[in-house]
């Protein structure tokens, strides 16, 4: 059988006989990998060898046997770029552990108050517990499959002590385990089919093109003075916001409304005195150029943000006003933004509150941002947005909105009772009848917690607050004259199901009972709960960011990881423990802050005249730069969340338990989870800190 040979002696074939002997193809290149196929019947080998004698010349053959070379040879580079990723795994493992090395030798700890210890503790205790059950267990492993310990004379009260263990697992810790885990499974699917109906409202919302029309026309805003201008008074509140108060304030001066019908209030509770320094000499230098701005500082700095708004709308001069709008120290919002939110007030009496969506300069920072991005994402576009058509009711964002001063008066004024003044007072409006719109084609830009300490805290404040705002006004909620499916929205759906039942399941399902069953076996959750459910809410809760879909497994991962943290600030704020009423600054980065004011001053410029742009600008760039060296002269440390480490040890070690009992899905959830909880817990996430 000559018909496979060719020139090229180093090219051969080995055909064998029938009967079912392989046929090995050794290829011209020694590093290719031999090719086994099966042999053929006599017909055939007869009939495929006379056909290629006959078309040995044959230019179709010549082309397939090209093609197949120029097969072989793609499939040998995939081949070596796979043995290249592999081979890069343990530069990148290395790498890994020489990082956890360096941030475990120079990161704090962070510090707990004694609701935090406690809390910690019981997490302490599920750990050792675990570790404890899983040397047991891998004892028991061992002894079933033939290792056991006559020669130690243990076995004997070795099997005694596990029957025991089974028999208590079994008769009482099973049964709770598995009530418990049917209850948050329950609370599961409601919570996942209340984000469905969310986006199935969204869905309608942009089918039929539903969106809040203002009874002003184009006419009346373009009209000048004469047209729809009422009186309007802007509100910074800040609190040491050296980073970004320059774009704030530059951004407000440049709204384009009438001046003589808009005052802006710069309210800095700072302590620092060089900032506050800093702070008055921008308002005076805005002052100059003709915007009618203040500066006001207060001596008794009490109620933190709430405080202060209250404060400043104590005001002789507030009277005159007929509508507030509120900018946080961080947040930009456009020259027109009052021309696209104040026209919708307009004959519509029952209006209190016009919102307008946050868009983020720094979404894409780093993989913090980016997952911070989808939750904010279906926050607005979603829940707001859903609530605001169907509803008339939301809770208030805090800043980008506009109020009506009478509202807030209706309302009972800015109260000091909680850490979210801005949800509180949305409340108590909407229990006094007035409505929201939510303007989701308004947006106002801001910035994004950049590392996970900033972010950590920002969230314990946003669900600690609610939960103390709910014991407050679940009287209230009762008592209002408002309708009973409005009192149903208010009590199950906005406090309980999305503030309470949803980091109270997120954390007890998935971080406490889930590995706890796979040390009392009887107790199960099924794997549509492990895997469909969450996969399905992370999906619906990704739509609004599309571009972010490639981070739907690390935002999975997260938001779990996150439960942590909002189930202490939940329970905090729920039984009114110290921690309930921590308010943090959230840390500003400022990394827009020169460059948006460079725009906004360019854009300033022609239109007042300003001939001494460029000398003040350099001088604000010098103030920035003098601003950084001193922030890099301050010693900065990540830090290492002990809670978020115990929680990634009990995972891993429940994924080990997992093992032994061969459940699959079980095992690489809990694995990828502790690798999470690991990376959390050694702040290897967010911004990265010398």
């Amino acid at each position: 059988m000559g018909w496979w040979k060719k020139k090229d002696s180093t090219h051969k074939v080995v055909v064998g006989g029938g009967g079912g002997t392989p046929v090995v193809v050794k290829m011209e290149n020694p590093n290719f990998s031999m090719l086994e196929l099966q042999s053929l019947s006599d017909e055939d080998e007869d009939f495929l060898i006379s056909t290629s004698e006959r078309n040995n010349n044959n230019n179709n053959k010549r082309r397939r046997n090209k093609n197949a070379k120029q097969l072989t040879w793609v499939l040998l580079l995939k081949a070596h770029r796979a043995a290249g990723c592999l081979t890069s795994l343990p530069p990148a493992l290395f790498k890994l552990v020489s990082a956890i090395k360096r941030r475990v030798a120079l990161g704090k700890t962070d510090t707990h108050s004694n609701n935090k210890t406690r809390f910690y503790s019981c997490i302490k205790l599920f750990l050792f517990l675990s570790l404890l059950l899983l040397c047991f267990e891998v004892a028991a492993y061992y002894d079933y499959k033939g290792l056991n310990f006559s020669a130690l004379n243990l076995k004997g009260m070795f099997d005694w002590v596990y029957s025991i263990w089974v028999f208590v697992r079994v008769e009482y810790l099973a049964p709770p385990l598995q009530f418990l885990a049917n209850v948050c499974i329950v609370l599961f699917i409601v919570q996942s089919l209340d984000r469905l109906v969310l986006c199935l409202g969204c869905f309608w919302i942009k089918f039929k093109k539903i969106r809040p029309v203002a009874k002003v026309s184009d006419a009346d805003l373009e009209s000048g003075d004469k047209g729809f201008f009422p009186m309007v008074l802007v509100q910074i509140p800040m609190c040491n916001e050296r980073e970004v108060y320059q774009q704030s304030i530059a951004a407000v001066c440049n709204l384009d409304w009438p001046k003589s019908k808009l005052l802006i209030q710069v309210l800095d509770d700072s302590d620092d005195i060089t900032t506050q320094s800093l702070i008055n000499e921008e308002v005076q230098k805005w002052q100059q150029e003709g915007a009618n701005i203040l500066y006001r500082h207060r001596v008794i700095r009490d109620g933190y943000k709430a405080g202060n708004l209250k404060s400043a709308m104590n005001c002789g001069y507030v009277k005159d006003y007929e509508f507030v709008a509120i900018f946080d120290a961080d947040f930009q919002p456009t020259p027109d933004f009052l021309k696209r939110t104040v026209p919708h007030f307009k004959d519509n009496d029952e209006l209190g509150l016009v919102q307008a969506r946050w868009s983020f300069v720094n979404k894409d920072e780093n993989l913090l941002t980016r997952l911070q991005n989808i939750n904010l994402a279906f926050h607005f576009e979603v829940e707001q947005q859903v609530n605001g058509v169907f509803l008339n009711f939301f809770g208030f964002n805090g800043t980008a909105g506009v109020w009506r001063i009478k509202t807030l008066e209706d309302a009972g004024g800015w109260l000091e009772r909680t850490t979210v003044e801005d949800m509180d007072i949305a409340v108590r409006a909407h229990l006094h009848g007035w409505k929201f719109i939510f303007l989701n084609d308004v947006e106002c830009q801001c910035e994004l917690p950049e590392s996970y300490e900033a972010y950590r805290k920002q969230q314990h404040r946003w669900h600690s607050g609610p939960m103390q705002l709910f014991r407050l006004c679940l009287p209230d909620i009762i008592r209002a004259k408002i309708s009973i499916w409005k009192k149903f929205n208010m009590i199950f759906l906005f406090f309980l199901l999305r503030k309470l039942i949803l980091p109270f399941y997120s954390f007890t399902l998935f971080c406490i009972i889930l590995p706890m069953t796979m040390f009392v076996p009887e107790a199960e959750l099924p794997a549509w709960v492990v895997c469909y459910i969450p996969a399905t809410t992370s999906f619906l809760n990704i739509l609004p960011a599309l571009k972010s879909f490639p981070f739907i497994v690390p935002y999975l991962l997260f938001e779990n990881t996150m439960s942590v943290t909002k189930f202490n600030a939940m329970i905090s704020g729920l039984f009114q423990l110290g921690s309930a009423y921590e308010w943090v600054v959230t840390k500003k980065s400022g990394r827009s802050s020169e460059g948006d004011l460079v725009s906004l001053i360019n854009e300033k410029s022609p239109k007042h005249q300003r001939g001494v742009s460029a000398p003040d600008l350099e001088e604000m760039k010098d103030e920035i730069q003098r601003q950084e060296k001193k922030a890099s002269k301050k010693k900065k440390h990540n830090r290492i969340y002990m809670k978020e480490l115990a929680l990634a040890f009990l995972l891993l070690t429940a994924s080990a338990r997992s093992l032994l009992s061969a459940q699959g899905i079980h095992f690489y959830f809990l694995l990828f989870q502790g690798i999470s909880f690991l990376l959390v817990g050694l702040d290897l996430i967010g911004e990265q800190l010398d």
